[in-house]
């Protein structure tokens, strides 16, 4: 009877031990990690025959928790994860060798968890037994057996469940090198198709400036290849990517920033040596996706190219620019009329003289004369003319069949360009005598601004009023007019020293309040009754009972010429 007992145990063992191994070299077959451990755990549930068989993994919180299950167990069951030092699993963790109990609610030999208990209770799990998975010396996480009723787990079950646990452990390694393997080629090919992606966009890049391209090409060419749009930014236009455009020029990198309706902004700074010369900027909504890295690197790059384009745009347009003034220039110092060297000139830049007949003279607060000339010379281009600073002032002459709307759409180009007031006054140059057309708009600009204009585009004829003024040739007017308004005074005060002229300015310009006057001048009303009273005596007549319009055109105008015939 012993003998075949032993003959019949050695029968199972053998096909244990054969189901052990065609078990393992099914596994060497598989690759995707969730198949090897759902595999893992069908044959280990047929090896040992318990009501159910588990695989728990250590995840990176530092619990244990159920990857795969053979039999009848509750998803609830699965769903649970326990602290990898508590329970059978985690003796089983700590010693990196096999364990089991008779009865699992009622063992002392480990640290129980109460929700886990509470698991086992409903389950009506009694005995477990469970085996580490080892990797180079790590216990990854372990291999259960379980039923629900209790039992003893004999040595041959145990010694079987760790053998096939070991050749699982390494399956599992296998497996989780396979998928490494696997996410390391896509993201190879991933950045692969990303290079080739970059490489293209930049081989168009070049393409686009060796063929003469502008900066907005490239801007639109980025735009066609990255998605979203891409827009060049300068100083008048950053207002709403100011802080990205700050970051951008101070860390030399592309700056996101987050925008409005779940768009993404990217500026990159447009940068020549210690020269700032604008941004790139590229918003993506939400559906063109969140830009990666590479294509930032691109955005950068294409600064570089931009960089080049726009100093060489630059450096054409100041050379003709500087042409430009200096064909203006010459037409200013030179005339009246036009030299045939002159008007060879100006053919060459594709512009009639003999049709340049409206001068223009340009002034803002904003800027220098020799920008605001910049931007006169792009609309110079535009209407056949010609753009330059004249004698500290932005001047530009034009072809005028209608001056008045010449003029004034000039101011509105400029006031659309520069965000702000500007003052643009013009005189149509007869028989191309445009020195004098250039000092009369200059001069009646100055009066224009002194008489309280901030924000206009206008020909001389509107102010013909103040001609007197900016007129040098009608000097003697002016000399005549105010000696037979104003002259008496002027005399009183150049013999005696006294200032009756100014005070009877400042007298109109508080609209003739005696009070606000004499504040004004720092007088004691008193001093300024008298004063007034005297300047009546010196004119011959009562001026404050009425006709004293051709006094205060006087004053004005004595008050104004200094500043028409001021130099610029």
């Amino acid at each position: 009877m012993a003998s075949e007992a032993e003959a019949g145990s050695l029968v199972r063992r053998q096909r244990e031990l054969a189901s052990l191994y065609a078990t393992v070299k099914s596994l060497t077959a598989l690759g995707e990690l969730d198949e090897v451990l759902q595999s893992i755990v069908h044959h280990a549930h047929d090896l040992i025959g318990t009501d159910f068989t588990y695989l728990s993994l250590v995840g990176a919180d530092g619990r244990l928790s159920a990857k795969a299950s053979e039999g009848t167990v509750s998803p609830s069951f699965l769903a649970a994860a326990i602290p990898a030092g508590v329970g059978l699993g985690g003796k089983v963790l700590a010693s990196r060798s096999p364990h089991w109990v008779r009865d699992y609610a009622g063992s002392t030999r480990i640290e129980h968890d109460p929700d886990f208990d509470h698991l086992v209770t409903a389950e009506k799990l009694v005995a477990l037994l469970g085996v580490p998975l080892v990797i180079r010396g790590e216990a990854i996480g372990a291999l259960f057996a379980a039923d629900r009723s209790e039992r003893a787990f004999q040595a041959d079950e145990i010694a079987l469940l760790n053998a096939f646990a070991d050749h699982a452990a390494v399956a599992i390694d296998n497996a989780r090198l396979y998928e490494a393997s696997r996410t390391a080629l896509r993201e190879v090919r991933v950045a692969y198709r990303k290079i080739e992606r970059a490489q293209a966009i930049h081989e168009a890049l070049t393409g686009v400036v060796l063929g003469g391209g502008s900066p907005g090409e490239v801007a639109q060419l980025l735009a066609e290849q990255l998605g979203g749009t891409v827009t060049l930014l300068d100083r008048a236009h950053e207002a709403d990517s100011a802080g990205a455009v700050e970051e951008a020029r101070r860390s030399g990198r592309c700056a996101v920033v987050p925008g409005a309706g779940g768009t993404t902004l990217s500026v990159a700074a447009i940068q020549a040596g210690d020269s700032y010369l604008g941004a790139l900027a590229w918003r993506r909504t939400a559906a063109d996706g969140v830009p990666d890295d590479t294509d930032l690197r691109t955005l950068e790059r294409a600064t570089h190219i931009l960089g080049l384009l726009i100093l060489k745009e630059r450096a054409v347009a100041e050379a003709s620019e500087r042409l430009s003034g200096e064909l203006l220039t010459e037409l200013l110092v030179g005339g009246p009329g036009i030299s045939p060297a002159q008007r060879a000139r100006t053919r060459a830049r594709g512009i009639d003289a003999d049709r340049l007949d409206l001068v223009l003279v340009a002034d803002s607060p904003a800027l220098p004369a020799s920008d605001l000339s910049r931007h006169l010379h792009d609309i110079a281009r535009e209407r056949g003319g010609l753009a330059g600073e004249h004698l500290g002032r932005a001047t530009m002459i034009l072809p005028g069949a209608d001056a008045d709307q010449a003029v004034s759409e000039v101011h509105s180009g400029l006031r659309r360009v520069l965000g702000g007031p500007v003052i643009v006054v013009g005189e149509r140059a007869a028989d191309h005598d445009w020195a004098r057309a250039f000092s009369l708009a200059g001069r009646c600009g100055a009066v224009v601004r002194a008489i309280g204009h901030t924000d206009l585009g206008a020909t001389t004829h509107r102010f013909s009023l103040y001609a007197m003024l900016f007129d040098a040739d009608r000097a003697g007017e002016l000399d005549r007019f105010l000696a037979g308004s104003i002259g008496a005074l002027l005399e009183y005060d150049r013999h005696r020293g006294t200032d009756l002229v100014g005070t009877l300015g400042a007298f109109y310009r508080h609209r003739a309040n005696v009070a606000a006057t004499a504040r004004a001048l720092h007088l004691h009303v008193n001093t300024l009754l008298k004063r007034l009273d005297r300047a009546s005596t010196v004119l011959g007549l009562d001026w404050r009972t009425g006709n004293d319009l051709e006094l205060q055109l006087g004053l004005r105008l004595h008050q104004l010429r200094p500043i028409a015939t001021a130099p610029a």
